[in-house]
């Protein structure tokens, strides 16, 4: 954890979510959710607005609920149906 290319922000989230023993799967996925932020706000994370993080949400819910429906239900059922 000595890389100086990770932010102090990225590394405490990091930390904290190895702290939790999150799985190494679920760590990634929030990391790539706040990147998707980051990107989205054209800046670091840590100085959005509440109401910047509600409309990121809004727009996130609405692409995952998209990509479900073009999902076919046999898809969706994963394991479940094997």
């Amino acid at each position: 954890m000595t890389d100086p290319a990770i932010s102090p922000l990225r590394r405490r989230m990091i930390e904290d979510m190895a702290i939790r023993k999150l799985a190494p799967k679920t760590q990634h996925d929030y990391v790539q959710r706040v990147k998707d932020f980051a990107a989205f706000l054209g800046r670091s994370p840590d100085t959005a607005k509440r109401r910047t993080c509600a409309a990121f949400g809004c727009i996130w819910r609405r692409a995952a609920q998209a990509r479900q429906r073009s999902t076919p239900p046999s898809r969706r059922c994963g394991s479940f149906l094997m």
